[in-house]
């Protein structure tokens, strides 16, 4: 079964990369001919040419995160192995693949600038303000989330914690070497990997590592806030690029060791996970129909709002040529839905979720199939949980430097990008430490209170992205982006059904968390006023009355 399974992804995903990546590209007119924001207005901070190989690295591990692990394996608890597949190999394909390929395109051709800049050129300025809004709440909660999750895999085991501060230190000697000393970047590649495969496969045998690595939360938390501080303001080629450079190739070491699993693991299936669970509702407004809740659930590894936030914000600047954005922009998007197929056969491994949450039912699952090659089973639960701590890092760093670009642009720049950063981390932390009220009436972290809503809420910025970028092709290229507005359709009905169904929720439990019906409200409000921003702005244009903001 698990060859079967991704065989049929696989090949899925390779003809959707030929021949719907081609009709995209058409779509675009992609030309090397067209110089690049990131070679005209190279400031060696946020705009620099890269190669395409260290961008797709940077790309693919930012926009990875936990998603692809945690979303399909909780997914497949609920409704099944076979549904949640399907979703994600579609979804890819023809819903997340084309959102991301459209917003590194679509920021490309606007001087690299944000979603945000090109709703406010084809939309409106009030648009614009709705969407950045929306987005800054998201990455406020995304910031404070992946803190807590990546402090706890530091805490767990501290070599995942050493191997991640060798990560930091080594992406800003290699930045050094390539961009300042003009060593060759396979060289450096080669050596600085070496060191880190060395340090992932020796550190548990280091007591040494234990002594210095081994911190309470709050001191992770403090060292992690200090870390996307600096990877936030930092010019891009010194810190954040090269890091995210580096892990990729972890987590593509992830992924093959996944295939291999995947190929020759079918053995391995637990039979735990059925392909369709036994009591499922197929669609209504509670948390157990599958629609809307298997779409809400898998974010990353389908589609992700998150998604076009990275394209838009740090990829577009980094593209030395225009046609790089297809393999960067959309073929990362089918990468990561191979990973949360992979991440299925880990939980069909490990025969569902097991302690530690999809995390830890991920790492168990992918230390078996580390004993195909030869990899003892606990060093392979180590490199398992290494590699999901590889995808919230870079995510982490990522998100930080994102709210810095939002907060600027939202206040127009009259904040710098010190205390565009400090404002984002801070209110992170509170979210982290400040207590709210539970659903049982005790206090819980402010993040746990709000998170619940993220899934729908982050759905929501992919719908009205795909509305943003579908403008742009309608107005500014002249073309239809039909291959746009269904998606978004599809993707604002499923999203606003699933925060119908968090309102409800709360509502009707025994402690009703009114800050959460309140906020999720407010998604509503504000997706519905920008809808009509939209589709007012499309009438516009058919009445010939469209002028350019």
């Amino acid at each position: 079964m698990f060859f079967m399974m991704f065989a049929v992804s696989i090949i899925c995903l390779i003809l959707g990369y030929i021949f719907y990546g081609r009709f995209m590209a058409k779509v675009y007119n992609l030309d090397n001919h067209n110089v690049t924001p990131a070679e005209r207005l190279n400031d060696g901070m946020d705009y620099c040419p890269t190669h395409p190989a260290v961008v797709l690295g940077h790309h693919f591990s930012s926009i990875a995160g936990a998603g692809p692990i945690v979303g399909p394996i909780t997914a497949a608890s609920m409704f099944g192995w076979l549904p949640t597949i399907v979703w994600c190999i579609f979804g890819s394909i023809f819903l997340g693949g084309p959102h991301d390929f459209g917003a590194v395109m679509a920021s490309m051709r606007h001087d690299g600038k944000s979603i945000g800049e090109v709703i406010d050129h084809w939309i409106g300025h009030k648009a614009k303000k709705l969407f950045l809004i929306f987005t800054i709440l998201s990455l406020f909660l995304v910031v404070a989330v992946f803190t807590v999750l990546t402090t706890a895999t530091f805490v767990l085991d501290p070599v995942v914690a050493f191997v991640s501060c060798m990560y930091i230190v080594l992406a800003v000697v290699s930045g050094l070497l390539i961009y300042r000393f003009n060593m060759n970047l396979k060289l450096v590649t080669i050596v600085m990997l070496a060191i880190i495969a060395f340090c992932s496969i020796k550190g548990g045998d280091w007591p040494i590592i234990a002594k210095i690595f081994t911190h309470s939360s709050d001191w992770w938390n403090f060292f992690i806030a200090i870390y996307v501080l600096c990877a936030s303001v930092l010019p891009v080629w010194l810190l954040l690029q090269p890091r995210d450079y580096l892990a990729s190739y972890f987590l593509y070491f992830a992924a093959a060791i996944g295939a291999i699993g995947m190929i020759f693991g079918g053995s391995m299936d637990s039979g735990a996970v059925p392909m369709f669970a036994p009591e499922m509702n197929w669609f209504g407004l509670t948390k157990a129909d599958m629609w809307p809740m298997l779409f809400v659930i898998v974010a990353c590894g389908a589609i992700s709002g998150f998604h076009s936030l990275v394209g838009s914000g740090t990829t577009s600047k980094q593209l030395s040529h225009e046609r790089d954005a297809l393999p960067v922009g959309y073929a990362a998007m089918l990468l990561e839905g191979l990973v949360a197929v992979i991440a299925l056969g880990t939980m069909m491994v490990a025969g569902g979720i097991q302690k530690g949450g999809p995390v830890g039912t991920f790492a168990a699952g992918f230390g078996q199939f580390c004993t195909i090659i030869g990899i003892d089973p606990v060093l392979g639960t180590r490199l398992g949980a290494i590699a999901v701590n590889t995808f919230l890092l870079t995510s982490l760093d990522t998100a930080t430097r994102l709210a810095r670009y939002q907060i600027q642009e939202i206040t127009n720049y009259k904040v710098n990008k010190y205390l565009a950063t400090i404002i984002a981390v801070a209110i992170a932390l509170v979210l982290v430490y400040v207590k709210a009220k539970g659903p049982d009436g005790n206090p819980i972290p402010a993040w746990q209170v709000i998170w619940p809503v993220f899934g729908a809420s982050n759905q929501l910025v992919a719908a009205l992205a795909i509305l943003g970028i579908a403008m742009w092709i309608i107005r500014g290229l002249k073309k239809k982006a039909t291959f746009l507005l269904i998606p978004f359709w599809f993707m604002l009905v499923t999203s606003m059904a699933g925060i119908v169904i968090e309102i409800k929720a709360t509502l009707m439990s025994g402690h009703p968390n009114y800050i959460l019906a309140t906020i999720s409200a407010l998604l509503l409000v504000l997706a519905l006023l920008m809808t009509k921003e939209g589709f007012a702005a499309l009438n516009r244009e058919k009445r010939g009355e469209f002028i350019e903001q």
